[in-house]
């Protein structure tokens, strides 16, 4: 067969329902247009936003839109040239490695372009062939792309059940003999906030099998940097065990509305070792300077600004609270992550007019997740509170999830043609 008509005929696992229902602009790949903000245009109306990863609302903070002005103007996009390693190092660079490390409570820091490609490729770079994983049934898609880089190479990994000390144990008994058979060492990978869920990895009961078996620790706290923890240093510093995770890795992409990511340790001499061998940064190029000194800015708001975090969490206590008291199911989250189950019997047609309704007729724009993300006959909508939103974006919106769940029970979105019915 000819490769290209072997990927016409099969457009993958998410691909083939978005050609099915034709949804590419819609319910996928969507196009929100305006300011970033809790409102924005979609499909020409303006819509409450919850689907941007901008926790305490830096995208459009005056100082950080000066920030990113005034670094472009002075570098440019192209600037420093080339890789760190070999041309395109700076003291900027550098400088922002050490306060990273020093927010999170770190010795050292390795700056990275991207988090989904960083920690990818850091997982490769410390797992060697004789090494074991041992990782969250739930891990991000990042996560588990890194432990495929690993299965590559030979190497062998176990998947514990999700926050389930037992499960992970069972594991850990495995793999250390597995580990100790190949001369090799093990490596447990969670998350300190699951974003899916917004559940709290269980960081001290993991920490505290380090007593007993012989593992270093990476810690993926993409959602807990910047919104978890007394100063925001995340969900370690929030439990107490900040110093028990050996890798402590996080993204720009969502406290810090930024790109890039960075991967800290207690061990400079482990730090240097990712320099020189983590081969996704060693032939790229390096962060431009733009978002290495806009970055430090945002940094310094996050650290200097505790207010953004409080209203944050005000915006999330009102919006989980008040979704509660209505008889919301939104599991048992302990972040600003609110997901919000509902039960669905008409599968993908319904889903698709419900949120039609949602959007177009309600004005409200979330992320949909269904099956296989969540069981079949169940529905999951993601909110993600913002410092941006105020109360009243919240009382609109639970509002309108009222008037959503009714019409779910009263099998409205099962009639033919929505728009009779809700217009």
């Amino acid at each position: 067969m000819d490769i290209f008509e072997k990927l016409q005929n099969n457009s993958g696992p998410i691909g083939n329902p978005a050609k099915m229902l034709n949804s590419h602009h819609y319910f996928s790949f969507p196009m929100l247009e305006g300011e970033l903000g809790p409102r924005m245009r979609f499909m020409g109306r303006e819509v409450l936003n919850w689907s941007l990863n901008n926790y305490l609302g830096l995208a459009n903070h005056p100082e950080v839109r000066k920030a990113d002005a005034d670094a472009a103007a002075k570098w440019g996009l192209a600037y420093p040239m080339g890789a760190r390693m070999m041309s395109g190092n700076s003291t900027q660079h550098e400088e922002f490695e050490k306060e990273l490390a020093e927010f999170v409570g770190k010795k050292d820091s390795f700056l990275l372009n991207y988090g989904y490609q960083g920690i990818m490729s850091a997982i490769e770079c410390i797992c060697d062939y004789r090494d074991v994983i041992v990782y969250d049934a739930e891990s991000h898609a990042c996560i588990i792309d890194g432990i495929r880089l690993h299965k590559a190479k030979l190497g062998e990994y176990y998947k514990f059940n999700h926050n389930d000390m037992e499960s992970l144990e069972k594991n850990l008994k495995r793999a250390t003999k597995l580990a100790n058979e190949k001369g090799g060492g093990v490596l447990v990978i969670t998350e300190g906030v699951f974003g899916m869920s917004g559940k709290v990895g269980n960081l001290k009961a993991i920490a505290e099998l380090k007593q007993k078996y012989e593992f270093r620790l990476l810690v993926d706290d993409a959602h807990g940097f910047g919104t978890m923890g007394e100063t925001g240093a995340g969900v370690g510093e929030m439990l107490g065990v900040q110093k028990e995770i050996d890798l402590y890795f996080s993204t720009f992409a969502k406290s810090m509305a930024a790109i890039g990511g960075f991967i800290a340790s207690d061990d400079p001499e482990i730090i240097m070792y990712l320099k020189y061998n983590m081969r996704s940064q060693t032939y790229a190029k390096a962060l431009p300077m733009p978002y290495v000194e806009a970055g430090r800015k945002r940094l310094e708001i996050l650290k200097s600004n505790p207010e953004l975090r409080t209203k944050l969490w005000e915006n999330v206590a009102a919006m989980q609270n008040g979704l509660r008291s209505r008889g919301f199911n939104i599991g048992s989250t302990e972040s600003p992550v609110t997901p919000v189950f509902l039960h669905s019997e008409g599968g993908v047609p319904e889903v698709t007019r419900m949120v039609r309704d949602l959007r177009e007729n309600m004005g409200v724009f979330c992320s949909i997740v269904v099956y296989p993300v969540v069981p079949k006959g169940q529905i999951m909508l993601r909110i993600i509170p913002t410092a941006s939103h105020t109360l009243e974006d919240v009382e609109y919106t639970l509002n309108a999830f009222t008037t959503l769940a009714d019409k779910l029970k009263n099998r409205v979105y099962q009639i033919e043609d929505v728009q009779e019915v809700v217009e």
